[in-house]
């Protein structure tokens, strides 16, 4: 017999309304390519909780959920956070199988819709300035996962080659390095009469804003170079084709993570410590409180401490994580804060 299934997409979460408007409008625009049921959460500061969509699912009659992690790359969130949150939803809902499918990844069609959006800025500046005069920075969200890391820095060299760009630098907007405004300064000496700064992000949000803002930054330090913002994916054709097959791929059987080179299953160069880590959703504590600062009313009833390392992220909201080796490096991961 064949379960009827639901769809569950699994976003991060913003105290930015438009970030959660964004998401929320790419699950409304999913709905459309799916004979089941879709519904969405996340994992903090925004509502509906993903606990809240599975809910829907199960009272509209789902079994079988296909839940899907809304995010770029795995790390933290994708390995670890959202497959706690699940496995504990399906521990105490008899009847209801929960399947989890891999992240968007590295996909061909992730990369050409970062490169309409790259073609946009350079399209909307002119082609006056040859691509090999060029120089491409892809901004990245940034973790203490060097897997999701590299994984940017593959993006940064497809598009530097698929583009032919004079050269190319990644950057990442917090937690590793090097950060938007050190790795601007470094690419502003290199002698390219046009930078092309790229956000690999889905949705906008304060991140994205600081990436433009230390763009401006750096461009008025270097009048001699033109700075372009090429806009982030969004909701591109391409990316929400991502979307369907990611789902679609948890029932033919071709659902990989990359676990050779997740730092929870594997010894990573510097991150040898993180081996074998319990796993454990680290946003109970924030779950529900939406960007009005309201929380949602659930009580968690969750008595065990906490370990909070707060050189990991610089005292950002995720500092309870396993501590980042790198949080003193010279050129990052703070200068996106505030002040």
């Amino acid at each position: 017999m064949d379960e009827p299934k639901g769809v569950m997409i699994c976003g991060h979460g913003s105290r930015d309304h438009r970030a959660v408007a964004e998401f929320a409008a790419l699950a409304e625009t999913l709905t459309k390519r799916f004979d089941w049921p879709v519904e969405h959460g996340y994992l903090e500061f925004a509502q509906p909780v993903i606990r809240d969509g599975l809910d829907k699912l199960v009272a509209g009659g789902a079994r079988h959920i296909l839940a899907v992690p809304g995010m770029l790359f795995a790390a933290g969130h994708a390995k670890n956070d959202i497959p706690s949150v699940l496995n504990t939803y399906q521990a105490t809902h008899d009847g209801v199988r929960i399947a989890y499918g891999r992240e968007l990844g590295l996909d061909s069609r992730m990369v050409r819709a970062a490169g309409a959006r790259v073609g946009q800025a350079l399209d909307a500046a002119g082609r006056n300035v040859p691509v090999s005069e060029t120089l491409l920075v892809v901004v990245g969200r940034g973790a203490s996962d060097p897997d999701a890391n590299s994984n940017v820095a593959k993006i940064t060299r497809l598009l530097w080659e698929g583009f032919g760009f004079g050269w190319a630098e990644t950057a990442y907007s917090g937690v590793t390095f090097p950060l938007v405004e050190p790795a601007l300064e470094k690419a502003a000496q290199l002698g390219f009469r046009r930078i092309v700064v790229f956000p690999y992000f889905l949705f906008t949000g304060i991140l994205v804003e600081r990436i433009y803002a230390a763009t401006d930054a750096v461009a008025a330090r270097h009048p001699d170079i033109a700075f372009l913002k090429a806009p982030y994916l969004n909701d591109h054709p391409l990316v929400v084709d991502t979307f369907v097959e990611r789902v679609h791929e948890i029932l033919t059987g071709a659902n990989l993570m990359n676990c050779q080179m997740c730092k929870y299953r594997e010894q990573i160069l510097g991150f040898e410590a993180e081996v074998g880590l319990a796993q454990q959703s680290h946003h109970h504590h924030v779950e529900g409180i939406g960007v009005d600062g309201h929380e949602h009313g659930h009580h968690h009833g969750h008595t065990h401490h906490h370990d909070h390392h707060h050189g990991a992220h610089g005292g950002g909201s995720h500092a309870h994580h396993h501590p980042y080796p790198h949080a003193d490096h010279p050129l990052g991961p703070r200068s996106l804060k505030r002040g």
